[in-house]
């Protein structure tokens, strides 16, 4: 099994009630490690929109640990004035970032959790309350990530070389990662295989987090630019792809990191399977298709000013959505913490997922 280093906790809730989210700040990686403390709603609104935490589970805990923040020092004597700052601190959240459903499902599981009890239980109970629902959807992310990556492993065989896309590793969850939990899970299972990491333009998420994570896990790695994805594959340095996902639809078309749908059709081209790994959190069942997914558009400068340097002419347009879609067609299986959903369709994502 490759060495190991202790890798530094994505985010974590501190103290009580009345504590704070501390999180590592993933717009630093890999050159600084830090944390940054969130004591306000609007600090983790912050750091969700400026990816200081990014992917779809991360982002998911931490709006639900954002709500917790959100309702500090609500009086108990104003039960009514509970429920209205409920709903502007989970309204407020849902504003952060569009494409990733865990950020609504978390909110949205936040908000029902203390709902029935709104008109009996005093605003201190409530509070709690809350902060036991974030910290278990921290704990069940970190299972899930575990099970992802038993059920993938199996996908791995010692000698294969694998493609990953953008990062979806322990930086985009609670613990272990979707895809990168794959191939951690076949590495401890004494399997040695090579991975080729996209730099995944234009905010490098390829090249400054997942090179970084697998180095630090001891995984043999390559990074490469997106454009010689390609090429790798005509030379059959690749077997399969593995991304994860920001948002599934009923029949499985399969948001994720702009660039990961030229990715899908290269493999079909070259005849490699493309598979998905992510938790059942991340299907949104009352989406019939891809084409009814949420886009995120993003700032103009991440493309013309990368990593702050100036590359582009004053005035030019610039076109930067932070996600594409991949077609069910061209996913070979999705890694679920419940199985693998193959073929993917709506039949057997809902035979699943129930």
């Amino acid at each position: 099994m490759p060495s190991q280093k202790t890798l530094p906790r994505t985010i974590a809730w501190i103290g009580d009630v009345d504590g704070f989210v501390r999180l590592l700040d993933q717009t630093l990686l890999p050159t600084q490690v830090e944390y940054r403390d969130c004591r306000t709603v609007e600090e983790i609104w912050e750091a969700i929109r400026s990816l200081r935490v990014r992917g779809a589970p991360a982002i998911g805990v931490a709006a639900a640990m954002g709500v917790v923040l959100g309702m500090q020092k609500m009086p108990d004597r104003q039960r009514g004035s509970f429920e209205r700052r409920l709903r502007e601190v989970a309204d407020s959240l849902r504003t952060s970032r569009p494409t990733a459903v865990n950020l609504f499902w978390a909110l949205d599981r936040m908000v029902e959790h203390v709902r029935p009890h709104l008109e009996k239980l005093p605003a201190g109970q409530l509070h709690r309350m809350l902060l036991q629902e974030a910290i278990k959807i921290e704990d069940e992310d970190r299972h899930m990530c575990r099970a992802i990556g038993a059920v993938g492993a199996a996908l791995i065989e010692s000698g294969q070389g694998i493609l990953t896309h953008c990062n979806a590793g322990g930086l985009a969850t609670a613990d272990y990662g979707t895809a990168l939990a794959v191939m951690f899970s076949a590495a401890e299972h004494g399997k040695e295989f090579h991975v080729f990491a996209d730099e995944t333009r234009p905010l490098l998420q390829g090249a400054r987090l997942t090179a970084w994570e697998l180095q630090q896990r001891g995984i043999d790695v390559t990074l490469i630019c997106d454009n010689m994805a390609a090429q790798v594959m005509k030379e059959k340095r690749v077997n399969l792809v593995i991304t994860g996902a920001d948002r599934i639809a009923a029949n499985g078309d399969t948001a994720n990191k702009i660039g990961t749908y030229g990715v899908a059709l290269l493999a079909e081209a070259h005849g490699i399977p493309f598979y998905v790994a992510a938790p059942s959190s991340t299907f949104d069942l009352a989406l019939a298709s891809g084409d009814a997914i949420p886009i995120e558009q993003r700032d103009s400068r991440e493309v013309t000013h990368g990593l702050g340097k100036q590359i582009a002419p004053d005035g030019v347009k610039v076109y930067n959505p932070a996600f594409d879609v991949t077609p069910a067609r061209l996913i070979a299986a999705i890694i679920t913490e419940r199985g693998l959903i193959r073929p993917v369709d709506e039949h057997h994502i809902r035979a699943l997922l129930g």
